[in-house]
C-alpha cells in the first residue's frame, strides 16, 4: 500500500514539474546569404523576431509562437513557413535562388515544402504581365489550373488536417480575389475609363461654408484626393499636394480634398483643416459613399483627374508626390 502512495506521489510531482512547450524551434543553414538576419513575422499576431545567421550561415532560435503560419524572411526574398509550439523546424537553402532551393526538414516539414512550392507557383502566375488584360475565358481557364495544381499538390503528401483546412480556405480566397480584381480592371477600363463621364459628388459640406458639387466646378479642371484624418498615407501626401497647388496656382484646376471621415468624426476633420491651414477646397463627405462606391475606391489615398466638361482624365490618377503628377497636368495646358 506504502509503494502504491509513493508511486502516486511521484506521479504528481512529474505531472506538476511538467511544463507547456510553448515555442518552436527553428533552425537551419543558409549559403550565399543576403544579410546577417532572418525575420519571422506575422502582424496579424503581432508577432515580429528577428533570427542571427552565423558567419558560416547557420542559425538557430526558439520562437515563442501561436500555431499558424508567418512569413520568413532575408530582407530581399520571403517564403511562408508553418510553426506548431513544440515543433523542431530545420530549413536549408541558398539564398541566391531562394525558392527553388529552399528544403524543410524536421516537424511539419510536408507543410512548410508546400507552402515554399505554393509562393513558387503563385509568383509564376502573376509574373504574366498581361494576366488581367486576357479575355474572360481565358482568364478563367489560367485561374482554373492554378487552382487544380494547388489542390493536386495538397493531396500529394500527408498533412495536418488543420492545415489542409487552412490551405482550401486560402485558395478560395485567393481565387476570389484575383477574379475580383480581374472584374474590377475591366469595369475601370469599361466605365471609368478616359473620357467617360464621372460619377459625381452632390452636396458635399464645404469648410469655407456652404455645399459643393462636381457640378458646380465644371468649366475647370479637377484633381480630387480622397482621403481621411485617420489615415497616416493620405496626410503624408499633404505637403506634396499643397506643393502642386502652388505651382499650379491661378491655372484653370481646383484641387479638391474630400473627407471620408465617419459622421461623428466631422468635429476631427475641421478642426484638423483649421489646425493644419489646409489649402484648395476641403470638402466633407457627410458619411455618404455614392462617389467612392462608383468610383470602385477600397483603399485611400485615391486620386482622381477630370476635365472642364465632367469626363475622367484618370479615374486613378498620380500622387501628388508623384512627378507623374505634375508631367500629366502639364499636358493639359491648363
Amino acid at each position: 500500500m506504502k509503494k502504491t502512495f509513493y508511486l502516486f506521489l511521484l506521479t504528481l510531482i512529474v505531472i506538476s514539474c511538467k511544463k507547456e512547450v510553448n515555442y518552436a524551434t527553428f533552425s537551419g543553414k543558409i549559403i550565399n546569404k543576403n544579410s546577417d538576419s532572418l525575420v519571422i513575422s506575422d502582424p496579424n499576431k503581432n508577432f515580429n523576431q528577428s533570427i542571427k545567421i552565423n558567419e558560416d550561415g547557420t542559425f538557430s532560435d526558439n520562437l515563442i509562437i501561436e500555431n499558424g503560419l508567418y512569413t520568413i524572411s532575408d530582407g530581399t526574398e520571403y517564403s511562408l513557413i508553418y510553426l506548431e509550439k513544440g515543433d523542431e523546424l530545420n530549413v536549408n537553402l541558398d539564398a541566391k535562388n531562394f525558392l527553388n532551393t529552399i528544403n524543410f526538414t524536421g516537424n511539419h516539414a510536408n507543410e512548410n515544402n508546400f507552402l515554399a512550392t505554393s509562393v513558387i507557383n503563385e509568383e509564376e502566375l502573376l509574373s504574366d504581365i498581361n494576366l488581367m488584360d486576357l479575355p474572360k475565358s481565358n482568364f478563367d481557364i489560367k485561374i482554373k489550373n492554378y487552382v487544380d495544381n494547388f489542390n493536386e499538390n495538397l493531396s500529394k503528401k500527408p498533412l495536418t488536417p488543420d492545415f489542409i483546412a487552412s490551405q482550401e480556405l486560402e485558395i478560395e480566397d485567393l481565387k476570389n480575389y484575383y477574379t475580383e480584381q480581374y472584374i474590377e480592371k475591366h469595369y475601370l477600363t469599361l466605365k471609368l475609363g478616359k473620357g467617360i463621364n464621372s460619377p459625381k459628388f452632390v452636396d458635399y459640406e464645404n469648410y469655407a461654408g456652404g455645399s459643393t458639387s462636381l457640378d458646380d466646378l465644371k468649366g475647370k479642371y479637377v484633381y480630387i484626393d480622397l482621403w481621411a484624418t485617420w489615415c497616416p498615407p493620405c496626410k503624408a501626401e499633404i505637403p506634396y499636394l499643397e506643393k502642386v497647388e502652388k505651382e499650379f496656382h491661378g491655372k484653370n484646376i481646383a484641387f479638391v480634398s474630400i473627407s471620408l471621415d465617419v459622421l461623428k468624426a466631422r468635429e476631427t476633420w475641421r478642426k484638423m483643416v483649421a489646425d493644419k491651414e489646409l489649402t484648395g477646397i476641403q470638402l466633407y463627405a457627410k458619411g455618404s459613399k455614392d462617389f467612392t462606391d462608383a468610383y470602385k475606391v477600397k483603399s485611400i489615398p485615391r486620386f482622381i483627374l477630370i476635365d472642364t466638361e465632367g469626363k475622367i482624365i484618370n479615374a486613378d490618377a498620380p500622387r501628388p508626390s508623384k512627378p507623374e503628377l505634375t508631367e500629366l497636368l502639364n499636358t493639359l495646358n491648363i
